[in-house]
């Protein structure tokens, strides 16, 4: 819910905010797994645009250990009064079985991307480690400044510091067991980089996804996660087919109108300015 009289701040900019409020012992954590998560919904994203489903489904791919820095954030949106739903609620990572059990920071699964994806991602890397350079820089300046109580740049440059890193960590990690999609394979069904045109039964809808990894998702301009309940049931269907998929919100059922075949995603550009 927008606050009518005042400047809505992005996801990005609300994020800042709590980080903030936060002791400092605890950013480092609650920085990473927060900054992933509104890269997933759309770094630019204002809190109006969440909703039960899309932070459900995102929910569905953390950790527990993760899903406490989300619920903070979204807790604190809540308090905020950015929105009135209590959307910390429908943070609800799946267990997993012992054997997949992630150990801390080290845990990390396959990613599979298209190759105009991978590149997107080298070339976002490579950016960040330069502002990461400039930022070293800042900070050499800024403690020039030998009262450190109240140096502000200094304390703005660390914090900069920090979310360059953290995104840095997770794109080398992520590049480091990344496969590329098998662009040759053509076949009637659903696979990921398919766009899907799907036909909402109850309400007469049609809409529009692209099903890619969860690296490249972001629900508000239709990228879709293979990941997600709606992602998962549409894989391996073919045209003509129905799927029922179960949400927050109740059950859903959809038929799948047309099957476009293409693999050249377009990544919204990630700012950290």
């Amino acid at each position: 819910m927008e606050k009518p009289s005042q400047h809505t701040p992005t996801l990005a900019e609300l994020a800042a905010e709590f980080l903030l409020s936060i002791p400092e012992k605890d950013r480092a954590k609650n920085q990473v797994d927060v900054y992933r998560f509104i890269r997933w919904l759309g770094i630019r994203g204002k809190p109006n645009e969440l909703n039960p489903a899309n932070v459900a489904s995102y929910g569905e791919q953390v950790t527990p250990l993760e899903a406490r820095s989300i619920k903070s954030f979204l807790t604190y949106i809540k308090k905020r009064e950015f929105t009135t739903l209590n959307l910390a609620s429908h943070v609800r990572p799946k267990k997993r079985s012992p054997k997949m059990v992630p150990s801390g920071r080290n845990y990390r699964r396959e990613t599979i991307l298209t190759k105009e994806g991978h590149a997107k991602l080298k070339a976002e890397l490579t950016n960040l480690k330069d502002q990461c350079s400039e930022v070293i820089e800042e900070m050499r300046k800024a403690a020039a400044d030998k009262d450190f109580r109240e140096n502000a740049p200094l304390a703005a440059a660390r914090e900069r510091k920090a979310r360059l890193e953290g995104r840095i960590q997770e794109l080398e990690a992520t590049l480091k067991l990344a496969k590329l999609m098998d662009e040759s394979q053509n076949t009637a069904k659903v696979k990921m980089g398919d766009t899907v045109i799907l036909y909402e039964l109850s309400s007469g809808n049609k809409l529009s996804y692209v099903l890619v990894d969860s690296q490249e998702a972001n629900p508000i301009k239709g990228k879709l996660s293979i990941a997600s309940p709606l992602g998962k049931a549409l894989q391996d269907k073919e045209k003509g087919g129905t799927i029922e998929v179960s949400a927050p919100a109740g059950v859903f059922s959809y038929r799948i109108e047309d099957i476009q075949h293409n693999y050249a995603l377009d990544f919204e550009e990630k700012g950290f300015d």
